[in-house]
């Protein structure tokens, strides 16, 4: 008997070790998948002036091409999340990936050729697997925490930060030496699809999909889309979720123009004030680790929210360009814990984690989307400094929403005993 138990015990060990390892591959493969987004999108955007000029397009007619990403990025995002309980995370991100690879030479060659069309194309082809590979990655990189029950997201979406630098910091090099743009992005396609090949084999299959047969019986609650909108605390986190995601998405997109317009800075300092905010934001997410697991998710995003909050504030408010400059900082830290912690925060929020995920995700990115346009279109009319008054009221919100995460829970737990 003795024995017997011994060598049960030694099997549930073992069994342990090896779900542990097979997790740690897991992570690993995802710290360079999440690497792929980053760098593709930092390269096209480094490089978009002298697509401008190769294509001799009017500011009004880059517009009309920005479309083909708009559209792609939109039906990306919104089919994922049925795509993933349809068919699994790994599908998703072999052919998100896939679709990125396309995308590089597609842009590159529709700019050699000056051709509006095909760059509009390449454009779409990156929306659509930019939008379907990060909801997939996140819920697979949910699952990997629950497996290793540590904080992993906000590393992997530090590597998604590290992936925008390296591009940024190469597409300025190659823009300064005029290499040419169709090589520049071959190269990247090159190295996105390396990272595939190598990554996807430690991507477990099966992760995300629902059970339709399980899910038509009621065994498996918490799958359903009317089940998920009817979670209070899920709700809560979605809304902490499209706060953060605004922040963020705004500092991507007109953070160096505010600086510009907004504190008087010139064109150079105002995108190194933009590496400024991206190097935060990488710091932020690969060091938060440390403070989830001390401080436990709903105070690291209200202390995320508060520094988002204060350094948005003083960028709006102050007319000093040396304390704008140094708000940034917390900005950039700020908002590089929101998202990926609030992430973390849905897959526990209760069954089916994987559905969970894959709601607030979506709920995300239709913020980083649709936040940034209207940004401007308020900042055509009122400024941008001014604009930036909506992320800040939607930051302090998530602010007082953030403990109502674990107050909720505490409730729910009383009131079942």
């Amino acid at each position: 008997m003795n024995s017997a138990a011994k060598n049960g015990t030694t099997m549930n060990d073992g069994a342990r070790v090896d779900v542990k390892r097979d997790a740690l591959r897991r992570q690993w493969a995802l710290f360079a998948l999440f690497f792929v987004p980053g760098i593709s999108i930092s390269s096209w955007v480094t490089r978009t002036p002298a697509i401008r000029d190769l294509l001799e397009a009017s500011t009004a007619e880059i517009g009309l091409v920005l479309l083909g990403l708009s559209a792609g990025s939109m039906i990306g995002i919104l089919s994922a999340g049925p795509l993933v309980a349809c068919l699994s995370t790994r599908p998703v991100i072999v052919v998100g990936t896939t679709l990125i690879v396309l995308s590089m030479p597609t842009i590159g060659v529709g700019a050699s050729l000056s051709e509006g069309g095909i760059v509009t194309a390449g454009l779409l082809l990156f929306g659509l697997g930019m939008g379907g590979l990060e909801v997939a990655l996140n819920v697979e990189g949910a699952d990997v925490e629950q497996a290793l029950d540590k904080p992993v997201l906000p590393a992997l979406h530090g590597s998604f930060s590290l992936g925008t630098f390296v591009g940024a910091v190469a597409g300025i090099v190659f823009t300064a030496t005029e290499y040419p743009v169709l090589n520049h992005l071959l190269i990247v396609s090159a190295i996105d699809l390396l990272i595939l090949i190598v990554a996807i084999r430690q991507i477990a299959p099966g992760v995300g999909k629902t059970d339709r047969t399980a899910g038509a019986s009621g065994a498996t609650p918490g799958g359903g889309l009317g089940v998920l909108v009817r979670d209070g605390r899920l709700l809560i986190i979605g809304a902490v979720v499209l706060a953060m995601a605004l922040a963020e998405g705004a500092a991507n997109d007109w953070l160096p123009l505010v600086m510009v317009d907004g504190h008087g800075f010139d064109a150079a300092l105002g995108s190194a004030i933009y590496a400024v905010f991206a190097a935060s934001m990488t710091i932020g997410r690969f060091g938060g680790g440390w403070f989830i697991a001390r401080y436990g998710r709903a105070a690291v995003l209200c202390a995320s929210a508060i520094a988002g909050a204060a350094g948005l504030a003083v960028v709006i408010f102050v007319d000093n360009q040396v304390a704008a400059g140094a708000a940034v900082v917390l900005w950039g830290l700020g908002a590089s814990l929101g998202f990926p912690v609030a992430l973390s925060a849905a897959g526990a929020s209760g069954p089916n984690s994987a559905a969970r995920v894959s709601f607030v995700a979506t709920l995300g990115y239709v913020a980083f989307l649709v936040g940034p346009p209207v940004l401007g279109f308020l900042g055509e009319h009122y400024g941008l400094r001014n604009a930036l008054i909506v992320p800040l009221a939607l930051v302090v919100a998530a602010a007082f929403l953030a403990p109502q995460i674990v107050r909720r829970r505490a409730q729910l737990h009383d009131s079942s005993t």
